[in-house]
């Protein structure tokens, strides 16, 4: 009777020990993430990307603490106040954008961001959540999406950001058949749910640590509910983890001197 209880006692040990690595390699939602400390080791099989520039030269994440900022769903006539603060403190930004009613209605602000030396990126074409549709659907979000950004920037996006982050086997096999990776993010202001500036940028502080992707959006909400206090959350994220001593980069930045792997999810 001992030895059955035994070994039913380390039955349940080992299929503990195998749940919990399962859950660290694949998520709560059922994909697997690479840091970019761990795509800046994988130089030689992906070739390098270039450091991003700062003030006293080339800014090495392996060695400066960095962080990656992005906008989510725009642009939207927000934009212009969000380069304007960007410029202000030398900061270039990731913008995961949407092709319809966005990039196609706002051109101009994409070339704005191209020319300010922002990141562009796709965020899909109308955002509908890939995990919920059929692989053609998906297909087509993404392609579209990605090509409106190159329609009007002339430069073709390597970075998908799933809407609401939700991913999965199938959109990530897609995702590398398009030649696309994934870019989720590690620290969220939340600013769907509040227009509380200062509840955003501590949600921010709060989460955001070294080789940290910051989630917040582009978008204006007329229904006051939520979006409305981004902007004036972004300046006070700056300037208080550039006094923490971070160096920000673009999402590309980040991953130097690797480069995205297309099927890779990078958070």
């Amino acid at each position: 009777m001992r030895t059955t209880l035994r070994r039913r006692a380390r039955a349940l040990t080992t299929l503990a020990a195998a749940a919990a690595l399962t859950f660290g390699l694949s998520g709560c939602n059922g994909y697997h993430s690479t840091s970019p400390a761990t795509a800046r080791q994988h130089v030689s099989a992906v070739g390098a990307a270039a450091f991003a520039p700062g003030p006293g030269g080339p800014v090495d994440c392996r060695k400066t603490k960095c962080v990656a900022l992005t906008f989510d769903a725009g642009p939207s006539v927000r934009t212009p106040q969000i380069l304007a603060i960007l410029a202000r403190y030398h900061v270039h930004a990731t913008f995961f954008t949407l092709g319809k009613n966005h990039v196609m209605v706002h051109p101009q602000m994409v070339r704005d961001m191209v020319a300010q030396g922002h990141e562009v990126e796709t965020l899909t074409w109308s955002h509908q959540i890939l995990t919920k549709i059929g692989s053609d659907e998906v297909r087509k979000e993404i392609t579209e999406g990605r090509d409106a950004v190159q329609k009007v920037t002339g430069v073709r996006p390597m970075l998908l950001r799933p809407p609401q982050g939700r991913t999965s086997d199938k959109v990530t096999r897609i995702a590398k058949e398009l030649g696309m990776a994934e870019v989720v993010w590690s620290a969220n202001g939340a600013d769907y749910r509040t227009t509380d500036s200062k509840l955003i940028a501590s949600r921010i502080l709060k989460q955001t640590k070294p080789d940290g992707i910051i989630l917040l959006h582009d978008l204006v909400d007329p229904t006051n509910r939520g979006y409305n206090g981004t902007v004036a959350s972004v300046a006070p994220i700056i300037s208080t983890l550039q006094k923490r001593g971070y160096t920000f980069v673009t999402v590309e930045q980040l991953l130097a001197p690797g480069k995205p792997v297309p099927g890779k999810v990078y958070k």
